[in-house]
């Protein structure tokens, strides 16, 4: 699974970006300073079982820290969006082209309205974020209404009374996407057309039908940037009446916090509540006063820098996953090596034991005779669907040769 990190330009998305994944890409307040994507490793926080089985954590895939485990996630941070990409202004097509294969949206909103429709900065409050939500979905949905349409006469011909050849054909024609059937199925349902009679659709209906293809198969979530400027309150208060998913971010103070804890300077776990100055005495003033910003302005006021929570809830809402730790020794929830819980793997819920051997490696998927719960021994079929925080032992047949 891909995040995929969009916005207008000057938004802070590669601020977000390097706050995520401790990256230094270029950040800069002028538009386009991204021009080509960037890809990185973010971490999905989770309560590790450690904890409550009452064992020391030896991870060797991921890490646990005071029973906190962190799974890694690929993100891509993308060039900035601008009104008519979708007919090759700015970055254009290329931009769009660049999310193909993200599976959900963190839409970077500039939350203190500082930065007009183009990028360029303008008076703090000045400029409302509600249109640069609609601004990349319009963009998004027309770029895609594009490919749909594309030769529609003759799709719509060739699938007329077939459901099933209609699916087909979307997914031949949407290939790279990460568009799976159940993503064309739900858009039908949803749009409440006939996929079985598309040839009486009307430029509307594929509007529409387009539209709700983009919601299903790349669900979207808010950071509303900047939320550590004053204007940025009643403008997020305004942008959550509305039903989105909102998290108010500071992306550079996260930043800031990350790369102080990373020297040593302070003790601090993304998505805290506040942070621990470890020697007061080898700050300097400005240091000082960064911090003492930070938890005036964010974490008094939001509780945390709000970017973990995007992360979050991107990858464990928006994709319904759950964390799954698969071991060799059930006795001891370790590998062969002694390793405790050494792995943990996020899966999308509904999805069952044969499916994580399957994940683990293909081999083991073929080879898949059943499943032991490590909790109680219990011995689980292929069908068994799994739950959060399952620990699973996978029994496969003995290669032959």
């Amino acid at each position: 699974m891909i995040a995929g990190i969009v916005g207008k330009p000057n938004t802070g998305k590669s601020t977000f970006f390097n706050s995520v994944t401790l990256q230094n890409v270029p950040m800069a307040n002028y538009p386009f300073t991204t021009v080509s994507p960037n890809f990185g490793v973010g971490y999905v926080k989770v309560e590790c079982v450690c904890k409550s089985l009452g064992l020391d954590d030896n991870p060797i895939n991921s890490t646990c820290i005071n029973g906190s485990r962190f799974i890694p996630v690929k993100l891509v941070d993308i060039a900035g969006l601008v009104r008519g990409a979708s007919e090759g202004r700015g970055l254009g097509n290329r931009f769009l082209d660049d999310l193909r294969q993200a599976d959900v949206l963190i839409h970077v909103v500039d939350a203190s309205g500082s930065v007009d429709e183009e990028g360029r900065q303008v008076a703090a409050g000045s400029h409302d974020p509600e249109s640069d939500i609609s601004l990349v979905e319009d963009e998004f949905d027309k770029w895609l209404l594009e490919i749909v349409r594309k030769d529609w006469g003759r799709t719509s011909r060739g699938a007329d009374g077939n459901l099933a050849r209609f699916v087909q054909a979307m997914l031949d024609r949407l290939s790279g996407l990460s568009i799976k059937i159940s993503h064309v199925q739900l858009a039908l349902q949803r749009a409440d057309l006939r996929g079985d009679k598309p040839a009486t659709w009307t430029s509307k209906d594929l509007e529409k039908f387009t539209r709700e293809l983009r919601k299903v198969s790349k669900p979207s979530i808010v950071a509303a940037n900047k939320a550590d400027l004053p204007q940025a309150r009643e403008i997020i208060r305004k942008l959550r009446s509305d039903g989105r998913k909102i998290i108010p971010t500071a992306s550079e103070a996260e930043l800031l916090l990350r790369r102080a804890a990373k020297m040593g300077v302070i003790e601090y776990i993304t998505g805290a509540t506040d942070f621990k100055i470890v020697d007061d005495s080898v700050l300097s003033d400005q240091q000082r006063a960064a911090l003492t910003i930070v938890r005036e302005r964010v974490l008094s006021v939001w509780n945390t820098t709000g970017t973990q929570e995007v992360i979050n809830s991107s990858f464990l809402e928006l994709l319904d996953q759950i964390a799954v730790y698969p071991v060799e020794d059930e006795t001891k929830f370790s590998d062969k090596k002694g390793n405790v819980l050494p792995d943990v793997y996020l899966v999308r819920q509904g999805s069952t034991t044969k499916d994580l051997a399957r994940l683990i490696h293909s081999d083991l998927g073929e080879s898949f005779l059943h499943a032991v719960d490590a909790r109680s021994g219990m011995r689980l079929g292929a069908d068994y669907v799994l739950q959060n925080k399952d620990i699973i032992k996978i029994v496969a047949a003995a290669r032959k040769g």
